[in-house]
């Protein structure tokens, strides 16, 4: 998990469980209607990430949508494009993982398609960025953990093909609690900034981007 998130929160039942998101998940099949048939091998330092693999990259567009309608909080449009490593060439074809809290900060209403459909609850979903390296994500802006160590934010797993995926910083956004000098100071900017300013468009929906910067690939 990018610096400074490795705490949170799910919901099971009533009770909220503190889970570790520093080590190593488990490896289980591929799940769903569009699961690819492979087993889903864990990687090792990025618990969760391997959910990347969950759905079938030929299944994949450039836009999707995490909270469906009724869905408690502000709407939230999240959109950008991913650049290969010299940050000027967009990348199409790469797949985004993209999971977060609900507007009570919990990572609730998950199902029982998998591990992480169970930890990450039901703000979770997959795209793949179109020709011109653009995506876009509609959800609503997610809440702090119940405990407020952390701020309000949107984690983001990048799928490169050909390489095992990986996380880039988490996106949260300026000027709201926690994003102060000492968050500013530990960020790695891995992906680029993930410190967005949100804008509100006219019918009320913050507008936030969040351009990533993919890591170069070995030689």
């Amino acid at each position: 998990m990018p610096s400074g998130v490795t705490m949170p929160v799910v919901l099971i039942g009533a009770a909220a469980v503190l889970i570790d998101s520093c080590g190593t998940g488990t490896a289980e099949r591929g799940v769903g209607r569009n699961a690819p048939e492979r087993v889903l091998r864990a990687v090792p330092g990025c618990e969760g990430c391997e959910a990347a693999w969950e759905r079938e990259p030929a299944t994949l567009g450039p836009r999707i949508s995490l909270a469906r309608e009724g869905e408690p909080g502000e709407p939230l449009i999240l959109r950008g494009t991913v650049y290969r490593a010299d940050g000027r060439t967009p990348a199409p074809g790469i797949v985004l993982y993209v999971h977060q809290t609900n507007a009570a900060g919990a990572y609730a209403g998950g199902s029982s398609e998998s591990e992480w459909s169970r930890m990450h609850g039901r703000l979770r979903g997959w795209l793949k960025t179109g020709s011109d390296g653009r995506y876009e994500v509609r959800t609503i802006k997610p809440g702090q953990y119940p405990d407020r160590r952390e701020p309000a934010h949107i984690h983001i797993t990048v799928l490169d093909q050909g390489r095992d995926p990986y996380w880039i910083d988490d996106v949260v956004f300026a000027g709201k609690a926690g994003v102060d000098a000492a968050y500013r100071a530990e960020r790695q900017n891995r992906g680029g900034p993930g410190i967005v300013t949100l804008a509100r468009a006219a019918d009320g929906t913050w507008i936030a981007k969040r351009d990533i910067i993919l890591e170069r690939q070995p030689d």
